[in-house]
């Protein structure tokens, strides 16, 4: 069982700190771990008063789990014989009963426990708990009125059911608004560009890398000057809006009585004047003659049609 290849007696403890030195998450772990250490300074001290100045790492452990067994088995008969007595704690009359059962003389323990040559093992240092931070109270929390019983549970904190209403205040300061209207109209045309980048026809200014810095391709024209002579969509509509109502307050004038009987009057007059060969004066153009470009058109003002 001795080994002169192993340290001495302070080596049976350096498996021990390595195993602490392991770090373990759930708390079961953290016991089973001290437990485990606890066990194994007892089995090195208890070796060192038998005489032994080294042992291998596997004899240490072989040794603690008999006694990490031996100890599991007393505990439980001892708990047998307290639920078998109809009790829920265990006794040392439970503890007695169950080393005599087991085999073991008790009366042999009161001088084991004052030998002279026993080692005093130190109670392992108190670590002291982790501070929990407080959390942040909203409000008062509330008691539980008279008709509730006391061991009912308590209200919650009352930030979970108090309502606090948060809104925003809208930004009228002239300078945030132009900023926020700029940046929003360069992402609006950031996310058009890159759109049409991606669905359509791509340039780029480098032949190696095609897809660095791509362009949106320029489609070919054979008259370019085209798009600047016809109208607009904008001006196609206004045009269209000003005939309309030209068409609707024409339609209303000849609806009305009194224009009917003025237009006959004048019927008379024109035929009274018109010369022998019915021909029409050049003084007024004919619709042979009005000029079919928009762009060469008198200027007319809009009609504003008015709501009736």
């Amino acid at each position: 069982m001795a080994d002169s290849a192993v340290m001495g007696s302070g080596s049976l403890n350096s498996g021990n700190r390595s195993a602490a030195s392991k770090t373990s998450t759930s708390p079961s772990e953290n016991y089973q771990l001290a437990r485990r250490r606890t066990l194994q300074v007892v089995i090195s001290s208890l070796l060192t008063e038998c005489g032994f100045e080294s042992a291998e790492k596997a004899a240490v452990e072989t040794l603690t789990e008999m006694m990490q067994s031996y100890i599991s088995e007393v505990g439980r008969c001892a708990r047998a014989n307290c639920e078998h007595t109809a009790r829920s704690t265990p006794t040392l009359s439970d503890v007695v009963i169950t080393l005599v059962e087991m085999g073991f003389n008790v009366d042999t323990l009161p001088a084991y426990a004052k030998r002279s040559q026993r080692m005093v093992i130190t109670a392992p240092p108190v670590t002291n708990a982790s501070v929990v931070p407080k959390a942040l109270m909203t409000g008062q929390k509330r008691t539980h009125p008279p008709h509730i019983p006391s061991h009912f549970p308590e209200f919650p904190d009352p930030h979970t059911y108090i309502k606090t209403p948060t809104f925003r205040e809208p930004v009228s300061d002239y300078q945030v608004v132009r900023e926020k209207a700029a940046s929003q109209r360069r992402d609006v045309e950031r996310a058009l560009t890159r759109f049409m980048a991606k669905t359509g026809e791509t340039q780029s200014l480098f032949k190696d890398d095609i897809s660095a810095f791509p362009l949106i391709a320029a489609r070919p024209n054979s008259i370019p000057y085209l798009s600047a002579l016809l109208p607009s969509e904008l001006e196609l509509q206004m045009l269209e809006e000003t005939d309309s109502s030209e068409q609707d307050d024409q339609t209303d004038t000849e609806n009305n009585p009194n224009n009917m009987i003025q237009d006959d009057q004048g019927a008379d007059k024109e035929n009274a004047v018109l010369p022998p060969g019915g021909g029409v004066p050049a003084g007024k153009p004919s619709e042979e003659n009005m000029i079919d470009n928009p762009y060469l058109r008198p200027v007319k003002k809009p009609k504003v049609r008015r709501k009736k």
